[in-house]
């Protein structure tokens, strides 16, 4: 069964940093592209990163871009997302997914079936 599991959020100041990690389980991670998403409080979400199936291609959405690196380790089946010089306005949950391309738009695959998450609250 394909499984992505999210970790790694927390709260955090303004301007600081985090990681966040996408571990996988039940299946080939290197045959997929993967995308970050988050949902802001009363907002819709919205992708913000994805990666190829390499790591040779990311796309980042204009509101983390300079400020998000999206990474993965093959080998150990993750995805990371470095987020650097955190505004409140990052906020929110976050959420990893397969897609079916890294595009400069990020969109799940239809009938995605999404894990709990990792909350971010960027705050003082």
């Amino acid at each position: 069964q394909l499984q992505l599991v999210e970790s790694g959020g927390g709260l955090v100041q303004p301007g600081g940093s985090l990681r966040l990690s996408c571990a996988s389980s039940g299946f080939t991670f290197n045959d997929y592209p993967i995308g970050w998403f988050r949902q802001a409080p009363g907002k819709e979400r919205e992708g913000i990163s994805c990666i190829s199936r390499s790591g040779g291609i990311t796309n980042y959405a204009d509101s983390v871009k300079g400020r998000f690196t999206l990474s993965r380790d093959n080998a150990k089946n993750t995805v990371y997302l470095q987020m650097n010089s955190l505004k409140p306005a990052d906020t929110g949950i976050y959420y990893c997914a397969t897609i079916l391309t890294c595009q400069r738009t990020v969109v799940p695959r239809s009938g995605t079936s999404w894990g709990q998450g990792t909350q971010v609250t960027v705050s003082s």
